[in-house]
């Protein structure tokens, strides 16, 4: 389970940046994670739960947004969401597609006192 690992990353951060601001409470922190990541929502949360206790987070909301992966053709300039095709080839032209959209694991805002 390798949400515990991002999770106590992601606690770190936090915690850095409230002490930059001179918080002494975080009560909220917004998630981005893209599908493509492989993060799986509800063991990140469970994972947060954990390593939040005994923190200047251990009562702040986490709340998850999850971007669905986004795929584009180059060749015949097509988007796709959802094409988990192996090899990741266009299901038009059958060229090679980039990802544009899902791998993406950011911390959106951080809301302290």
């Amino acid at each position: 389970m390798h949400e515990v690992g991002i999770a106590q990353s992601i606690l770190e951060i936090v915690e850095k940046e409230a002490a930059k601001n001179n918080a002494t409470v975080v009560k909220k922190v917004k998630l981005i994670v893209g599908e493509f990541t492989g993060i799986v929502k509800e063991a990140l949360e469970f994972a947060l739960e954990i390593v939040k206790k005994n923190t200047i987070a251990e009562n702040a909301e986490f709340e998850i947004e999850i971007v669905k992966l986004k795929t584009h053709c180059k060749h015949c300039n097509r988007e796709f969401t959802n094409n988990k095709q192996a090899g990741f080839l266009c299901p038009e032209c059958n060229g090679i597609l980039s990802i544009v959209a899902g791998k993406e694991l950011n911390i959106e805002y951080i809301d302290v006192d």
